[in-house]
């Protein structure tokens, strides 16, 4: 009788909403990090990150679409949402950021909304094209910034899979990630990424698509037994990895998810 071995795949996290605090946790929370400038986004990366962290994800991410708020303060040229006058991008705060997260742990990677989610306007460059390349640029800039304190890559989380911004974008340390897809959010995201980010109920699309588009490696969001074995049976086990993104109860959301990242052959 021949006895099965069980194996453990490796675990992503593409971010986290841990949500506004209360005045006691933030307080707590300034007591043990004086002496450091820190905002309530500062508070929010900590929150994001911490529980990935005690979990033992494999690539740790953090920050989330609470990231917005930094990324438009940090935006010139833009006025109460509105662009105004040309784009360019004050790098200071965002610097601090990343400073932040690369000392509780090198290698970690940080979420940012794609830009379609600051909900901006343009009522300066009066052209798509034009507007698409300055907020793009401005994203290169500032996630440039990023990396040269020290993280490796970002993840862009969307609520649409805007084409163009994700041509602009996409790249080995720029990963689109999307909650909730579709058929069509998919061949955007996969006609440009060779790894996909999908929940187990896209996975019978995702291998449909592969058999147009080139596909490495397939992350499976909140993935169960069942979730993990279909994909295994398409691709080998260093394509595949268990992800997450967490709203709500983040210690045990992530304890959950690296207890679900095994399989047994």
């Amino acid at each position: 009788m021949t006895m099965q071995k069980r194996f453990r795949l490796s675990t992503r996290a593409f971010g986290a909403e841990p949500g506004m605090p209360d005045v006691a946790a933030l307080a707590r929370w300034v007591a043990g990090h004086r002496g450091t400038t820190a905002d309530i986004t500062t508070y929010l990366l900590d929150q994001s990150l911490a529980p990935q962290l005690g979990a033992g994800i494999d690539r740790p991410c953090a920050g989330g679409k609470f990231c917005a708020d930094r990324i438009r303060a940090s935006l010139i040229g833009i006025v109460e949402g509105c662009a105004t006058d040309e784009i360019a991008v004050r790098t200071e705060a965002l610097i601090e950021d990343a400073a932040g997260i690369v000392v509780q742990k090198r290698g970690v990677w940080c979420t940012l909304p794609a830009p379609h989610m600051l909900g901006l306007s343009d009522a300066y460059y009066h052209d798509e094209e034009e507007w698409c390349y300055a907020i793009t640029g401005a994203y290169r800039t500032l996630m440039r910034a990023m990396r040269d304190c020290g993280i490796p890559g970002h993840v862009l989380i969307c609520e649409k899979a805007e084409e163009a911004e994700i041509a602009a974008l996409a790249g080995q340390k720029q990963f689109f990630f999307q909650p909730r897809t579709d058929r069509g959010s998919l061949v955007n995201l996969m006609e440009h990424q060779r790894q996909i980010a999908v929940r187990p109920d896209q996975l019978a699309t995702v291998f449909d698509l592969s058999n147009e588009y080139e596909l490495r490696k397939i992350i499976v969001v909140d993935a169960d037994a069942e979730a993990i074995a279909r994909t295994l049976s398409h691709l080998d086990p260093d394509q595949v990895s268990v992800g997450g993104y967490c709203m709500d109860g983040c210690d045990e959301y992530w304890n959950n998810l690296v207890d679900a990242a095994v399989y047994t052959r």
